[in-house]
């Protein structure tokens, strides 16, 4: 017996379907798809952002192409020190001008830590570390010297940027809180010369 499959002919009083209508047709599943898949993806999973800026001097530069992983940090995971963040400016901070606007930085204290620094020099201390520890900045190139000193709460975290003679972070504007986080780069996809997984990222003490 044979078990080829066979392809019946349209009969000829069959309407064939004209050929744009049968490409528009095609075109509007492909949308409807798309936007049904692509556009949750964007809002809960990971999204597209491009580095605008020299606050991340030289671990990151403007047209730098990331992409961003959000739901790790929806499904509660915690940041890591001196892991980089996407976050929106925090409302907290009271300055309108920047509202709704969307920094890269580099986490530097986490919730419970005291942050301390004098000069160039950073010190951690924490119900682990009582007597403090000096933090690796080894990624910075562009250093400016301070002096404070900043206990952070639960749910919130202290964050700077790598290039710290030309960054607007948690030094003017305070803490950045946990609910403002967006996630973090997993992805860098230009430079092509620096494409690479999890950029940026130095999980050091």
């Amino acid at each position: 017996m044979n078990d080829e499959q066979i392809i019946e002919p349209i009969a000829q009083n069959e309407k064939k379907p004209s050929g744009l209508m049968s490409l528009l047709k095609e075109v509007l599943i492909f949308a409807v798809i798309a936007f049904c898949i692509i556009l949750p993806f964007r809002a809960f999973v990971a999204e597209p952002y491009i580095v605008s800026g020299a606050s991340m001097d030289p671990t990151f530069a403007t047209g730098h192409y990331l992409i961003v992983d959000k739901i790790s940090h929806e499904l509660g995971a915690q940041l890591q020190r001196n892991s980089v963040v996407i976050f929106q400016f925090p409302k907290s901070a009271n300055i309108p001008s920047e509202d709704g606007k969307n920094l890269i930085k580099r986490v530097i204290g986490l919730p419970g830590d005291t942050v301390i620094e004098t000069g160039n020099t950073v010190t951690i201390k924490n119900a682990s570390n009582p007597d403090g520890f000096v933090l690796d900045q080894s990624y910075v190139t562009h250093p400016l010297p301070g002096s404070f000193a900043i206990t952070l709460k639960p749910g919130e975290y202290f964050v700077m940027g790598d290039n710290r003679a030309e960054s607007f972070d948690s030094r003017s504007w305070g803490v950045l809180p946990s609910s403002d986080v967006i996630g973090r780069p997993i992805l860098r996809l230009w430079p092509l010369s620096e494409i690479g997984v999890l950029p940026g990222q130095d999980n050091t003490k």
